[in-house]
C-alpha cells in the first residue's frame, strides 16, 4: 500500500495539524517523533521498552551507518532491518547524505555522487543518488530518503544555491532510479524528497516548488538546525511550508529540542527525529514538563519524588531523582538506560498532547505556555 496521508485537524490560530499516516506496518498517528535507531538499535533502549514506555509508532534508521555495519548482505540475508532488529512497526531512513557531507576532509564530491572513507576502517566507497536507493530497499524502509547535499546553515548564497541545485539533479536521478527498481521484501517502500536551500528565502521557495513537482508521497525539509540562528530556522519553516502542499506529510530533518518541536509543529511540520533524546540522556540531562534537569547535580541527592516535577513518570517504574542521580554518580549502565527510556517517552508524549490540544482546539495556548515552561533549568 502506497503511503497515505490523512489531514485530520488543523489549528485556527497557528498551522499545526493532526493527522494519520498509514503505511503497511501500521499507521502513524501525527505529529510524531521518531526515535533515531542509528545501527539498527535506539540506543540502550530494547525494543518492548520502545513499544510499551516510549509509546513510539515509528523509527529511523540511518543508511551510512546501517551499510558499513552491518553491511548490506547482512541485511538482506535477515530479510531486511525489521526482522533483522525485530521491529515491526514502520521505519524511515535517511539517504546517508547528512554522515557522509559532515566527514569533512574524508568525502570527496562530483556531480555523479560521493567518494568517502570509513570513519570505521578507512575503507571508500561511493554513495550515489542511485546506490542511496538501493542501500535503502535493502534496508526495507518504509520510508526511504533522497540522497540530498545538506549545506551548512553557514554557507554563502552562492555555493546554497549551486548545493540545492545539484541536490535536485540528484533527486531526480534518484526518484527515476526508484521507480525503475521494485521493493526487495513483501510490503511498499515511499520515497521522499528534501527541501534545500539554507537560510535564503528565495532558494527555500524554489525548492519547494521543485520539491512539491515531484508528487511524492510526503516532503522533507532538510539543512536546518546546521549552524543557523534559531528564528532563522523558522523563516525558513514557514516559507517552505507555505508551497509544500497540505495534503502531503512535512518531515522536518535532525530537529531539535523540546521547544524546537512545539514551534514546527505550530508552522505545520508533522514529522521530526534527533539523536538529543538519548544523547543528552546518557549524559544526564533529562527533559520534564517543568523544564530540564542535570541528574549529576548534588540538588538531587536527597530528593525522593519522581523524575517528572508533575509527578509524572515516562517510564514504567516511578524511579525517584535520588535513585537516578546515585545510578550517575556511581556509573552504572542502569542510569543512561533510565534516562533514555525517559527522554523519549517525554517527546512522544509532548508530541502527543500537542495533538490533542489541536484537536480540542486550544494548541496555541498551550504551546505557548509549554514553550516557557521547557526552557526551564531545573
Amino acid at each position: 500500500m502506497k503511503l497515505k496521508f490523512t489531514l485530520q485537524h488543523t489549528d485556527v490560530n497557528s498551522n499545526a495539524r493532526a493527522g494519520l499516516i498509514e503505511t503497511d506496518h501500521g499507521m502513524i498517528e501525527t505529529p510524531i517523533f521518531m526515535p533515531v535507531g542509528t545501527v539498527a538499535s535506539v540506543k540502550a533502549v530494547h525494543i518492548p521498552e520502545l513499544k510499551n514506555d516510549i509509546k513510539a509508532q515509528i523509527i529511523l534508521g540511518n543508511t551510512y551507518h546501517l551499510y558499513l555495519r552491518p553491511g548490506i548482505e547482512v541485511l538482506k540475508q535477515a530479510g531486511g532491518l525489521h526482522r533483522f532488529n525485530g521491529w515491526d512497526k514502520p521505519i524511515l531512513t535517511d539517504s546517508g547524505g547528512f554522515q557522509v557531507f559532515s566527514l569533512s576532509g574524508m568525502r570527496k564530491m562530483t556531480e555523479e555522487g560521493v567518494t568517502f572513507r570509513s570513519h570505521i576502517d578507512g575503507s571508500k566507497h561511493v554513495f550515489t543518488p542511485e546506490s542511496a536507493v538501493d542501500v535503502q530497499r535493502a534496508i526495507g524502509a518504509d520510508i526511504m530518503m533522497a540522497f540530498d547535499e545538506c549545506t551548512p546553515g553557514t554557507a554563502d548564497y552562492e555555493y546554497a544555491r549551486k548545493s540545492m541545485e545539484r541536490t535536485h539533479r540528484w533527486l531526480e536521478r534518484g526518484l527515476k532510479h526508484f521507480n525503475a527498481t521494485q521493493p526487495l521484501y513483501d510490503y511498499t517502500q515511499n520515497y521522499f524528497p528534501i527541501v534545500q536551500g539554507c537560510v535564503y528565502p528565495e532558494l527555500r521557495r524554489e525548492s519547494a516548488r521543485f520539491i512539491a513537482e515531484q508528487d511524492c508521497p510526503g516532503n522533507a525539509i532538510g539543512g536546518l538546525a546546521v549552524g543557523e540562528p534559531t528564528e532563522k530556522m523558522y523563516e525558513m519553516i514557514e516559507v517552505v511550508n507555505e508551497i509544500l502542499p497540505e495534503q502531503k506529510p512535512r518531515y522536518l530533518m535532525g530537529v531539535g529540542t523540546p521547544q524546537n518541536l512545539l514551534e514546527g509543529i505550530a508552522r505545520g511540520v508533522d514529522m521530526f527525529d534527533c539523536v538529543m533524546p538519548t544523547r543528552n540522556g546518557r549524559n544526564g540531562m533529562l527533559f520534564t514538563s517543568e523544564g530540564v534537569m542535570n541528574m549529576k547535580n548534588e540538588k538531587w541527592k536527597n530528593d525522593f519524588s519522581p523524575i517528572d516535577p508533575n509527578g509524572t513518570s515516562f517510564v514504567d517504574h516511578a524511579y525517584s531523582k535520588a535513585y537516578l542521580r546515585h545510578l550517575f554518580i556511581a556509573k552504572e549502565l542502569l542510569a543512561m538506560q533510565i534516562a533514555s527510556i525517559h527522554n523519549l517517552a517525554f517527546y512522544l508524549w509532548l508530541v502527543g498532547e500537542a495533538r490533542k490540544h489541536i484537536i480540542a482546539g486550544d494548541f496555541t495556548a498551550w504551546k505557548t505556555e509549554m514553550v516557557e515552561r521547557l526552557g526551564r533549568r531545573l
